[in-house]
Order: structure tokens, then C-alpha cells, then sequence
């Protein structure tokens, strides 16, 4: 038995110590891991998504998730901001989706050398500082979009004219989509890219205001891809304010319940899925697993498929449009 005055400290010391709630929302001790995951934005669908995959590897691993973001996409400074908040903060690890390739990789070299490893997801960060990146091969994701605008165009009598309304410059994951798409229209002498220098920027009404003044400026235009969420929305709009939905071969990236509910419309001929639950999820059990001191790949795949109307339905499609977000709740 011990001492009466070894067990009254031992108590007091444990009526000291803060517990913290994990990822799962049950109590933990006072060393609980803890993960800072900044995605490039808060407010679309798809980081929803992400959040609760990171959540759900969080709970499986007993760490705890922070998760906070910049508001929009192109609040760069306010992301930077975060990281080095963070690295001061001494979190456990850092899982970064960079609005940069290269502007981030400053501050994540910083947390690096602080002992603070970092995991890179859905868009690629240069050098070597991070431990791993977790994503979809954007460059494959894209020559998918351009495969399938290449069948489209085919089927109804041939090329034409195609626009690529990008996203903004900086950003590895849809410039690496972007490429892709270009890469295998080569492939088709009968398509011309009529445009694919306009960049759509981080909101869905900058996207819209470059989409009508694309398709003012293309009148013959047969074709239009877009790499993101934001910027096939801000597309989407603008084909249905000029009557050309339906009439314009579109193919988009990611999902959302109007994007979906466009595909069945006939407004949107498919979208190019990510898994963003997957991604999350990937991400933070990489980070874990490193932490460990277990080896991980480098590049992690969490793959692409494309979404037509006449497979909206499959299982694996209802999936990836429907991911649970129950933890988010």
C-alpha cells in the first residue's frame, strides 16, 4: 500500500492533468497525439468529405484531429499562417493539402527541422521535405476526362472546338488534371483546344464570370472540361444562362448534389470522382504509421473514376457520391 501522502500527490497530479477528447470524442490522458490536417479550403463538398475519412483514422488510431483551414482557396497567407501556427504549437505532425506547390515549402521544411514531420495530400508540394503525398494521380485523373471528351465528340460526328477553363495557377492537383486532359486530346488531330489559358480562380462566381466570357468568346466550342468542383459549378451556370446545357459536351471534376443532380438532367456528360473520404483518410493513417516509426510509400494512389448517368447508380458510384460524413455530426 502506498503512503498516504505518495497517493494524495499521485491524486492531485492526476486532477492536474487535462484530458483532451480524441478524434472519436472519447476522453483520452494528457498525452494524446495530436495531428494538425489543413486542407486548401473549408467550405466545398468535397473537403467535407476528407474531414471525415481524417476523423475516422484519427478515431481508429487514438489521435486527436485538428482540423482548420483557410475559409477560400486562394487565402494563401492565411495557410501559411496555419502551418507555422501549428509547427509553434508543437503538434505531433503536420497533414497539409498545399495551395502551393512551391509557396509551402518553406514553412514545412521550418516544421521539419522542429522535429514536426509533415504528410502531403490531394495536391503535390515540391522537394523532399514531407514524408509522403496522398492523392489521386492527377495526371491520370485528367487524360480520363480527355479520353472520354475524345468518345464524346466521336460519337456525335467528330471533334471541334474544346475549351479547358482551368483553376488557378499554383495549385499541383488540377494543374497536373489539366495536363492530362491536354495530353490525350494529342491523340486527335479532328479536336482543337480553342482555349486553355483561362484560369476560373478559388470561388465558384469567379469561375462563372470566366465561363460566360469564355463562351462568348468560342461561339463554335463543342467541348468544355473542368478540373474542380468550383470551377465546373461556375461552368455549369454559365452553359444554362446561355441555353447551351445539354448542347455542349461537359465534363467536370468532383461532386456535389447539383453537380450530380446535373448529370442526370443531361446538363453534365460525367465527372471525374475522387475519393475525398479515402484521401482523408490515407492521410492521417500515413502520418500515424510514421510516427510509429513504420515505413510508408512515398506516393499513395487513392484513385479516379468517371460518373455518367448511367452509372450513377452502381454501388461503387453511390459510394464515392455518398461517402459517410456521419463523424462530421
Amino acid at each position: 500500500m502506498l503512503p498516504r501522502r505518495v497517493a494524495l500527490a499521485s491524486l492531485l497530479a492526476l486532477a492536474a492533468s487535462p484530458l483532451v477528447l480524441s478524434a472519436s470524442g472519447c476522453k483520452r490522458g494528457p498525452k494524446t497525439t495530436k495531428l494538425a490536417v489543413i486542407p486548401k479550403g473549408t467550405t466545398h463538398e468535397f473537403w467535407k468529405a476528407v474531414h471525415a475519412g481524417a476523423l475516422k483514422a484519427g478515431a481508429e488510431e487514438h489521435v486527436e484531429i485538428v482540423w482548420n483551414g483557410p475559409l477560400k482557396e486562394d487565402d494563401l497567407k492565411e495557410q501559411i499562417d496555419l502551418v507555422q501556427s501549428f509547427a509553434a504549437q508543437g503538434v505531433a505532425g503536420i497533414v497539409l493539402a498545399p495551395l502551393s506547390d512551391q509557396a509551402l515549402l518553406s514553412p514545412v521544411k521550418s516544421a521539419k527541422q522542429g522535429g514536426i514531420p509533415t504528410v502531403i495530400f490531394d495536391s503535390d508540394l515540391q522537394g523532399s521535405e514531407h514524408v509522403s503525398f496522398v492523392a489521386t494521380d492527377n495526371f491520370a485523373a485528367g487524360k480520363l476526362a480527355g479520353e472520354a471528351m475524345a468518345k464524346l465528340l466521336e460519337s456525335a460526328g467528330g471533334g471541334g472546338d474544346v475549351i479547358v477553363l482551368r483553376y488557378q495557377e499554383g495549385s499541383a492537383s488540377t494543374s497536373n488534371r489539366e495536363a492530362g486532359f491536354l495530353d490525350a486530346m494529342k491523340a486527335h488531330p479532328s479536336i482543337k483546344i480553342a482555349s486553355e489559358s483561362q484560369h476560373g480562380g478559388a470561388t465558384v462566381e469567379s469561375a462563372h464570370k470566366t465561363a460566360e466570357n469564355l463562351l462568348s468568346a468560342n461561339k463554335n466550342v463543342r467541348g468544355v472540361f473542368c478540373p474542380n468542383e468550383s470551377t465546373t459549378f461556375g461552368m455549369l451556370l454559365a452553359l444554362q444562362q446561355a441555353g447551351l446545357a445539354g448542347k455542349v459536351r461537359f465534363i467536370g471534376f468532383d461532386a456535389s448534389e447539383k453537380l450530380v443532380q446535373a448529370i442526370r438532367d443531361g446538363a453534365i456528360d460525367a465527372l471525374v470522382l475522387q475519393d475525398p473520404f479515402k484521401i482523408g483518410y490515407l492521410a492521417v493513417k500515413t502520418m500515424a504509421r510514421h510516427l510509429r516509426g513504420e515505413k510508408v510509400d512515398a506516393r499513395v494512389d487513392t484513385g479516379a473514376t468517371l460518373a455518367t448517368k448511367a452509372g450513377l447508380d452502381a454501388p461503387a458510384i453511390k459510394a464515392l457520391l455518398s461517402p459517410d460524413l456521419s463523424a462530421l455530426k
